[in-house]
Parts: C-alpha cells; structure tokens; sequence
C-alpha cells in the first residue's frame, strides 16, 4: 500500500509540477545547446593523447539514439574531428559554451520547481552554474569513453596475448556498459545536486538519480526500437525527420530527468516535518 501511496504522490507532483510541458521546453532548449557542445567536445579530441575516442562516442550514439537521430551528429562529427580546429577553441569557445550551457540553465529552472524552491541566484550565477555544469558534464564524456576506449586497448593486449575467448569478450563488453551506466549515474547525480538553488549533501546514488539513469537506458532502447520499426518520420516530416526523431528523444530524455528529481524530492519531503501547506492539502 506505501508504494501505491508513493507512486500516486509522485504522479500529483507531477502533474502540480507540469513536467511535460517542462520537458518540452528542455527538449527544445536542448537541440538547441547539444550542437555546439558535440562540436566543442569534439574539437577537443584532436589535442588529447586518446586515439579513438570519437569512434566510441559515435558507436555509443549509433546504440543509444535512433538511427536517423544519430546521423545528424555525424557527418559534424567527421568534419570537426578530421582537423584540428583552432578557431572554434579560441574565438568561438565562449559562444560555445554559452549556447551549450542553455540547455543546462533550463534543468535548473525545471529542477527548482521540482523541488518546489525559487531560484535566488543571481542571472550571472546561475548562468555561471550552469556553464561549469556544462564544463564538468563534457569532462564526464569524454573520461567515460576515455576508459571504455582504454578497455578496448587493454581487450586487444589480452587477446593477442592469450586468445580472444568468449569469457574474455563478455567481461570487457559488461565493463564498457559498466562505464556508461555509472558515467551516466554520476553526471545525472551531479546535474541533482548542483543544478537546483538548494544546500544539501552530495549522494552519487539515490533513488531518483538509479530510477532516472535506468529509465533513460530503457526509454532509449524502446524509443529507438520503435522509431527503426513503426514509425516513419521521414515520410511526414521529409528532411526534417531527423531533427523531430532528435527532439522526440530529448524531450524524453528531459521527462526521465524530471521524474528522477520529483521522486527525490517527494522521498526528502516524507522526511521533512510537514508544512502547512502539506497539511492544507491533505485535509482537501
């Protein structure tokens, strides 16, 4: 019965919160930050001492995004990683990151109406949040698949070494998932603890950040399970069908967060003493 009462408080919070209208409005947000900070990510790759990184970037977003999505990003990808790129790290590198980092201040706002706080921030603060947000995100990235590249390398050594066995390929493929899904846990645990204008401890697990990380892997899987097999963008949208398919996922993608945080806030509320307007609302 507790977990009933829980998932209806979570769906109230929900709809009170209205968090399909805001994550639309991250999706939108989002598609427009992701370009530029795909491109300065990318642009960084050419000066690291990391070979192939990029390529296990792009096989990531082939598995994670439907098809059509994942195309967008690489021909842009293949363009900027092929040289090295001066110009967008010096001159358009503030413009980069202040286009990628507006993404990161609308998680903000969604998240301080989750947790039901206002946003007392300064403008510059919070943009300057959500910059080093952005910053540390992209580090996150590229140390993530810095290590599964690393696993790739150390599988190849030990392969030519002793063989390349079945048990040997199924424990590096379970440690590059292993990577993603805490690399994935740790960025959306980092986005709850800083994003929103609140004091409290860091945690790298709670339940709203695994529930959020696990809806995320399996909401992509299905959404591109669904996009490669039923639907048709391309049919009704025509050229524009990639960038629907890219905005659907975001969309979902802000929506999984969303929840992520109302389940986290509904579970510290339990824990709080109730206010007023908690009383008020139960006798209603």
């Amino acid at each position: 019965m507790q977990a009933v009462q829980f998932a209806k408080d979570i769906y109230q919070r929900a709809q009170r919160d209205d968090i399909f209208n805001g994550a639309a409005a991250l999706g939108f947000y989002l598609t427009l930050a992701i370009f530029p900070a795909m491109i300065f990510l990318m642009a960084l790759i050419p000066y690291l001492p990391i070979a192939r990184v990029d390529q296990a970037i792009m096989e990531l977003l082939n598995q994670a995004l439907p098809e059509r999505a994942a195309a967008i990003f690489t021909e842009v990808v293949h363009q900027v990683v092929s040289e090295r790129r001066g110009g967008v790290l010096s001159l358009g590198l503030i413009v980069t990151l202040w286009s990628a980092s507006t993404g990161m201040y609308a998680v903000m706002q969604q998240l301080n109406t989750a947790y039901e706080i206002e946003e007392r921030r300064t403008f510059m603060r919070a943009r300057a949040t959500a910059l080093v947000l952005t910053v540390l995100f992209g580090a996150l990235v590229l140390g993530s698949f810095s290590l599964v590249v690393l696993g790739g390398a150390i599988q190849s050594w030990l392969g030519h070494q002793f063989g390349f066995s079945d048990a040997l390929l199924a424990f590096f493929a379970g440690f590059r998932w292993i990577v993603i899904v805490l690399g994935l846990l740790m960025g959306i645990s980092l986005i709850y603890y800083v994003a929103p204008n609140r004091d409290h401890h860091y945690r790298f697990v709670t339940i709203g950040s695994v529930t959020a990380t696990l809806l995320l892997i399996v909401a992509s899987m299905g959404f591109s399970f669904y996009t490669s097999n039923f639907a048709n963008y391309s049919a009704v949208y025509g050229s524009l069908g990639a960038v629907i398919v890219l905005m659907l996922w975001l969309y979902i993608a802000g929506l999984v967060i969303l929840a992520g945080a109302e389940i986290d806030a509904e579970l510290e509320r339990r824990q709080l003493p109730p206010s007023p307007r908690d009383a008020t609302e139960h006798r209603a």
